[in-house]
Parts: structure tokens; C-alpha cells; sequence
């Protein structure tokens, strides 16, 4: 076996990884990076001696944007490491403490994960490669093992450090809260044993824990050509969480795609998974993986899919008195069509979910088509479509037909041998539920005729429209009032009368509870209820416009409309409605 040392991984210095993470300002780390030159001492004392940081954040900010696993030391034993007089002096010259030596690799303990100085010599000492686990500062002077002359490999009988440590790592680098179901788990030992890279395996699960604890929709692993990121989306925006190094990037793409059952050979082409995580208090997570091929490695994207959403019910979705009382007078009909419209990532599915979770009951029988099923809902038969298998929409529609169904949804209308059978179930005694990609209520009726529906189709099936969006929620903790020009808020959409109630417009500030003053989303609606009034212009052919004038004089709101409503209250600020609904 090759005993060849790895070179060393370029890593940013601490000072400019903190800096990065916005936990100190350019000037600050200047400051401290004079400060320490003049006293002859690491960035990371300068910065915890001096206040800037405790000496607890900077180990966990630097772990987690280095990808490196964070020890508690007070749970060590300093009797079992390693006691040989150079790793010692390593202490003693460079604040570190070696904890085990693995084969070719030396695994060091300090609170700069950045120090290249340090792991140039230590390499050079040990003809070693050097592996970081960061700890905190202010705890590796009490940690320093007794010196004797005893070589770094144990002898026979003393405990096998390197085994202890893996387990320690294991159970103390992070609070991660769930576990892998056992059917989840790699079955072959050779894909085991490609992915289990004990580091990578402790990032991702570090990742998965904030993402949860963030609140995140959804976790974004993208490699570039001399870099690698991990972005959340939360309250609907990407954020950037991490900047692990470049090398774990196949590592941590086999690990993922293991656990979501994948092909780790294949990856010149697209795949989709799924993965299951049991938390401890017994509520299971299941995740949507799909990875994609880019110039420099696979980009990999986890959807968190939490059933749990589905039980809080219309209320919490923030429909107003009057369109909720619409929807809800719809999906009492026995029979008919309701579409629901909007962009992706609007809450469509979540808002099908809700309504399907108020009509399921044990006297009817609900079927779902969908690609893919992404919240699971007892009592409600679900089917994955599969194009490759010949499972369309349209082939599970027919095959529903024949389950004397009462209710039915289909994920998304696409074509029209999808939209026709949908619209027949609808004409013969059936409830049908779906979805199109369009901007709002009236353009829904255009698109449905430009798919080749004939008016008269549409004007007898389709009961309710409602187009959504969903916008950031202002932190209740922070948010102060704004002051906005009566002008703009005209411009805005507000009309006088609205100005004349007594109500403040309110922005956001950010706090320790919230992300950059926002916390949660809330929707936006426009609930179109397909009137008397409104078939007649469908069975006339009529345009968009004059649909959306009929809408309007029947009192449906536009979606501009709605989202002032949420600024009204509170809910939200003026950019964010403005920004939503670009009309």
C-alpha cells in the first residue's frame, strides 16, 4: 500500500472565512490581523482574547464552511492519545493537539483549521497528511497530554485510539437528530465503502440538521471549477450556508445518491431519488434528491417534503374570509374542476394537499396522479407517474376511471389527452383537482383553450380558478414601521380610501429569530369562481381582458389586490408584494 502524503488543500484564511460569513466586517479583521502579527499569536487567540468572537462560535463557523468535524473537548480522555514527544512539541510551536494517526493520516486537533504553516510542518515532520478537527480555543490548553516517549502507534493492549476517535467524532460533531432508516442504507459493501468518508458523511448530516432547524425548502450542493457551495432556499430566497472544499464534491454526490438508491456510476445523465430520515421523536422526513450533470461535477438538490404542513389546515394557508369561503364552497361540489395556478415553488401542491386533507373521509375514495408524489397522505391512494414505463398522467387517469374513484388529483395538466380526460371525468360525476403554470385566474381559461380544449369543455367543467404566490412573512420580533409617500403607495395599487383607514405600513430589520427580518411565508390569492356570467363570455370565446373585467365586477381580486390586503395587516411589506406581483 502507497504511503504517498496527499498535498495540502488551499483553504482560505480563518480571518476570510469569517468574513465571508458575515460573523466580522473587513475593518475587524484588518484589526485583528495587525493586532496578532504585533503579538506574535494566531488569528483565532487574537480574536477570542480580545472579544471580537467567542472562541465557541469561531470553531463552529469554521467547521462548518470547511467542512471539518467540531470536538468537544471536554469529553476527551487525555490519557489515551497519543503520546510521543513530537506531537508535543507540535502543541507546544503551533497550539494543536494530535488526537490519532490513521494509517497515512494524522489527525489533528486546533482552533485554526487554516493554519498552513502548521500543517506544512507537521507533514514535513510526519511524512503524514495532516486531517483537521476543529476545536475551540480557549479549551486546548487544558488538553495537553502528559510527555513520555512512547511511540504513536499504540502498543498491544493500550486502547486503539484511532477506533475510540472515529466513535467520539461520530457522536459529538454535530446535534444531528434524526437517523437513516435501515431500509435506506446502502445494501453493497462496495458502495459502502466508496462513500464512507467519515468527514463527508458528518458534513452532510450537519447540513440536513441546520437545513431543518433554518426552516429550508430545499438544500443545493453546487461545484464550480475552483470552488464548492452549499446554498438553502428559505422563506422562498437561496442562501449561501457553506464553502466546503472542492475535493469532498464526488464524495459527498455518492453519499447522497447511495442513500437515495442511485446509480454513484452513472453520472453523465440526470437521476431522481428519494430518502427517508426518522427523527428521534418518531415524525419521518422524506426528501426528493435529484442530481444533474454540469461542467464541473453534479450538482445536487434535496427537497425536504414534510407531511406535516398538510395538518395545519385553510386557515394557515392565508386566504381572506371571502376566498376562502369560495374554495370551500367548491370542494363541497360532488362533481367539477379546480385548477390551481402559479409559478413553481408558489405552493400549489401544499394548497391541493390542504383541500384533499379537509375531503378525506372514510366514505369517499381519492386518487392522485403525480410527478412526483411529494407529501404522502394516509387514506388517499397515491401514484407515481413513470414516462419511461408508459405511466402518464393520462394512463393513470384512465386506469382511475376504472377504480370508481370519487375524488380525483392530478399533479399538473400538461397536454391535452391529459386535460381532455380530465375534463370528462369532471362532466361524469367526478371531483377534479389539478394544476397549470399560468400568471392568474383569467389567463388559466386562455391557456386551457390554447391546449386545444373547445369552449364549451371548459365552460361545463371548470368550477373555480385560484392563482397564488407565496411572499415572505415580516418577522413579528423586529419589524418597525415605514414611512412611505402617500403617492407611492397610490402607485402601489392602494386607492384613497384605503389610505384613509387606520393602518401602518411596516419593513423589515432582522434578528436573532428571523432571516433578514423575515420569518415564514404567507400566500396570495385570486379565487375565481366560474359564474353564470363568466361561461357565457367562455362559450363566446372572449379574451382574457373581458374575462378579467367580468372577474373584477364580480368582486374577485387581483392578485396585486390580495397582496396589499397582507400589507394592510401587517403580514408583509410593500416591496415584497410589489416584487411578487410585477403586473
Amino acid at each position: 500500500m502507497s504511503t504517498a502524503v496527499r498535498a495540502p488543500i488551499h483553504r482560505p484564511g480563518a480571518l476570510e472565512v469569517l468574513v465571508e460569513h458575515k460573523k466580522i466586517s473587513l475593518a475587524q479583521a484588518k484589526a485583528i490581523a495587525l493586532a496578532a502579527m504585533g503579538k506574535q499569536v494566531s488569528p483565532v487567540a487574537e480574536l477570542v482574547s480580545s472579544q471580537t468572537m467567542t472562541a465557541r462560535d469561531v470553531a463552529k463557523t469554521l467547521a462548518g464552511a470547511l467542512a471539518c468535524p467540531l470536538l468537544d473537548l471536554n469529553g476527551v480522555a487525555t490519557t489515551q492519545l497519543p503520546r510521543d514527544p513530537a506531537f508535543i512539541a507540535f502543541q507546544d510551536k503551533f497550539q494543536v493537539l494530535v488526537l490519532a494517526r490513521r494509517s497515512n493520516r494524522l489527525l489533528v486537533a486546533g482552533a485554526n483549521p487554516c493554519d498552513q504553516e502548521a500543517e506544512a510542518a507537521i507533514r514535513q515532520a510526519t511524512k503524514l497528511a495532516v486531517e483537521w478537527v476543529v476545536v475551540e480555543y480557549d479549551k486546548l490548553p487544558q488538553s495537553k497530554p502528559t510527555s513520555m516517549a512512547l511511540t504513536a502507534n499504540p502498543e498491544p493492549g493500550e486502547p486503539a485510539a484511532a477506533e475510540e476517535w472515529d466513535a467520539a467524532l461520530t457522536a459529538d460533531s454535530f446535534d444531528f437528530e434524526s437517523v437513516i432508516e435501515e431500509r435506506d442504507r446502502p445494501d453493497s459493501d462496495a458502495g459502502q465503502a466508496e462513500i464512507d468518508n467519515a468527514p463527508v458523511v458528518r458534513f452532510f448530516q450537519s447540513m440536513l440538521d441546520r437545513a431543518l432547524k433554518m426552516g429550508a425548502s430545499d438544500l443545493h450542493f453546487e461545484p464550480y471549477e475552483t470552488s464548492y457551495r452549499v446554498r438553502f432556499r428559505i422563506d422562498g430566497e437561496m442562501r449561501e450556508i457553506a464553502q466546503p472544499p472542492t475535493y469532498i464534491k464526488e464524495k459527498l454526490a455518492s453519499r447522497i445518491k447511495v442513500l437515495a438508491r442511485l446509480d454513484i456510476s452513472e453520472k453523465r445523465v440526470p437521476q431522481d431519488g428519494r430518502m427517508k430520515l426518522r427523527m428521534r421523536e418518531g415524525r419521518a422526513i422524506d426528501f426528493r434528491v435529484s442530481t444533474l450533470p454540469t461542467l464541473f461535477g453534479e450538482k445536487v438538490v434535496i427537497r425536504i417534503l414534510d407531511s406535516s404542513v398538510t395538518k395545519l389546515g385553510i386557515e394557515a394557508l392565508g386566504y381572506e374570509a371571502d376566498e376562502k369561503s369560495r374554495l370551500m364552497h367548491a370542494i363541497g361540489r360532488p362533481n367539477g374542476m379546480i385548477l390551481v395556478t402559479g409559478p413553481t415553488g408558489s405552493g400549489k401542491t401544499v394548497s391541493l394537499y390542504s383541500c384533499l386533507n379537509v375531503l378525506n373521509r372514510d366514505s369517499v375514495n381519492i386518487a392522485t396522479a403525480e410527478d412526483p408524489s411529494e407529501i404522502n397522505l394516509p387514506g388517499v391512494n397515491q401514484v407515481n407517474v413513470n414516462e419511461k414505463t408508459g405511466l402518464t398522467f393520462a394512463a393513470a387517469l384512465k386506469s382511475f376511471l376504472r377504480q370508481d374513484p370519487d375524488i380525483i388529483m392530478v399533479g399538473e395538466i400538461r397536454d391535452l389527452e391529459t386535460a381532455d380526460i380530465a375534463i370528462k371525468a369532471a362532466q361524469t360525476g367526478h371531483l377534479v383537482l389539478s394544476t397549470l403554470h399560468t400568471n392568474d385566474a383569467p389567463a388559466t381559461l386562455n391557456r386551457l383553450r390554447n391546449m386545444g380544449i373547445a369552449p364549451f369543455n371548459i365552460a361545463s367543467s371548470v368550477i373555480l380558478i385560484t392563482a397564488q404566490r407565496l411572499t415572505r412573512k415580516l418577522c413579528p420580533a423586529c419589524k418597525i414601521p415605514q414611512d412611505i409617500p402617500q403617492q407611492a403607495l397610490l402607485d402601489a395599487g392602494f386607492t384613497t380610501e384605503d389610505l384613509e383607514g387606520n393602518w401602518t405600513p411596516y419593513q423589515p430589520v432582522g434578528c436573532p429569530k428571523c432571516n433578514n427580518g423575515f420569518k415564514g411565508r404567507v400566500g396570495i390569492y385570486q379565487v375565481m369562481p366560474i359564474t353564470e356570467a363568466m361561461q357565457r363570455l367562455i362559450l363566446q370565446d372572449a379574451s382574457q381582458m373581458d374575462i378579467a373585467q367580468q372577474a373584477q365586477k364580480e368582486g374577485v381580486r387581483t392578485m396585486r389586490e390580495s397582496g396589499l390586503l397582507k400589507v394592510k395587516a401587517g403580514l408583509t411589506s410593500i416591496e415584497e408584494i410589489l416584487g411578487a406581483t410585477n403586473e
